[in-house]
């Protein structure tokens, strides 16, 4: 099982050997913008190395949203930051599964998730992988049971999930059945966040703890890891990698 966290993209392979990480996870444009990606000089090093990497999208992401100014350059953004991706070696690009509209049904959003497929040029040669969110009655995959008819919409294309431990928790999930909820709905789990939260269970609200110091029971985290059997990527507080070298000797510690 590799183990990693969240990184700056100054200097991801020296972020990885300072907290002795299997992986990175790192933004690779304004995780603000919907600018695309600038390529990097480190590129051939990236893809040389033994380093697992892994992109996020930026947050600003929405390719759900009923606002067409919103949900277009979703679409075209997610396109650049896979194009990106590819070109540094990625294994995937992590996006959240975002919002409809107040007043929509979320099967309005797995039609629009079918449009961010359908937009690309050719198939992707790794997969797009969806995030369960932590809160809003209105996002798509909140609710882990969404997984299902979203997959019934775009499970045939190049497509992935992540399971972030404390979205879970703070949308009310049990974490002793998630991966068996989303493995069921998708037949995949390709990554987890493993992150606790600085939130009781149910809170809907999405602010990460280290592993030994949150709500969630050490046990349950755990159980999340190990069901997975997923590379994993902890998102947690960090303090000059100090924080994530311990979150990711406590995970080897014990899995």
């Amino acid at each position: 099982m590799k183990i990693g966290a969240h990184v700056s993209p100054n200097d991801p392979l020296g972020a990885a050997a300072a907290r002795e990480a299997d992986l990175v996870q790192m933004f690779i444009s304004n995780p603000q913008s919907y600018k695309a990606p600038k390529p990097r000089d480190d590129a051939d090093e990236l893809i040389a190395s033994d380093i697992d990497i892994y992109v996020h999208a930026p947050y600003i992401m929405n390719p759900v949203n009923p606002n067409n100014r919103i949900r277009i350059p979703s679409r075209k953004t997610i396109a650049q930051i896979m194009e990106a991706a590819a070109a540094i070696g990625a294994k995937g690009v992590i996006v959240h599964g975002g919002h409809v509209g107040d007043d929509e049904d979320a099967a309005v959003g797995f039609e629009r998730w079918r449009k961010v497929f359908e937009y690309a040029d050719e198939p992707w040669e790794f997969p797009l992988l969806i995030e369960n969110t932590a809160g809003g009655g209105n996002a798509v995959v909140r609710d882990l049971a969404n997984y299902g008819p979203l997959w019934e919409e775009i499970g045939e294309f190049n497509v992935g999930t992540v399971i972030d431990t404390c979205h879970a928790w703070a949308a009310g999930e049990d974490l002793e059945t998630v991966v068996d909820v989303v493995r069921s709905a998708t037949g995949r789990v390709d990554l987890v966040h493993c992150n606790n939260s600085r939130d009781p269970h149910g809170s809907r609200r999405d602010r990460h703890a280290n592993l030994a110091t949150g709500e969630i029971p050490a046990e349950l985290l755990l159980t999340v890891v190990r069901d997975a059997d997923a590379p994993v990527v902890v998102e947690t507080p960090d303090e000059d990698g100090v924080q994530h070298s311990e979150d990711i000797a406590w995970l080897r510690s014990r899995v």
